[in-house]
């Protein structure tokens, strides 16, 4: 498929390919420093793909991602990341061009009412500080935003410094997580995104 692809400022979105409907969640993205990848919702045939994207995830990081120690991540929880409906529940996943080896993963979950939802992201070690995070977290909460969620929380190991950081970079705010002192919940409230005016006829 041919992308059309403009030359972006760094930080920026651009849309590809240019025939796909807005908003488009499949997305060329240009982060600081000029690190050029790719974003685009996950499906069935990303696990195998994500299951090698998790052995270069560091063994620390799987464990802040999942919230326990993990030594492997296993068929149900890779099936969990790509049996999503695109509504309620939705993985974005960060490509490298080229290769399209996946370079991180954003899933999202929302309630039942779909008023609140929770974001955990995952980055291969070698590919961290490169703004790719921050990136995903801002195109996860336009998705949300989108579907009328009005608030997106992460739930962090305290030890989990680098990703406690950049969510109060961003504004979010963290709040201790009850029952659990070795936790933090971080909580961000989203803005609608604008209607287009009436067409009057």
């Amino acid at each position: 498929m041919t992308k059309t692809v403009a030359t972006p400022r760094p930080g920026t979105i651009t849309k590809t390919p240019a025939n796909l409907p807005a908003p488009c969640w499949d997305v060329d993205m240009v982060a600081r420093g000029g690190f050029a990848f790719h974003v685009r919702p996950a499906g069935p045939a990303d696990e195998t793909a994500l299951g090698a994207f998790f052995e270069g995830v560091a063994k620390e990081d799987l464990r802040f991602r999942f919230l326990s120690a993990v030594q492997k991540v296993g068929h149900s929880q890779l099936e969990a990341l790509v049996m999503v409906d695109h509504n309620s529940t939705e993985n974005f996943l960060a490509i490298e061009p080229g290769t399209g080896r996946i370079l991180a993963t954003a899933m999202m979950a929302a309630d039942k009412m779909m008023e609140s939802a929770e974001v955990a992201i995952a980055i291969r070690s070698d590919f961290k500080r490169r703004g790719i995070s921050w990136m995903l977290l801002e195109h996860v909460a336009r998705f949300a935003a989108s579907k009328g969620i009005r608030s997106l929380e992460s739930v962090e190991n305290r030890d989990n410094h680098q990703a406690i950081e950049l969510e109060r970079d961003m504004g979010w705010k963290a709040t201790p997580c009850p029952g659990d002192s070795t936790l933090l919940i971080l909580k961000t409230y989203l803005q609608p995104p604008l209607k287009a005016p009436a067409v009057k006829g």
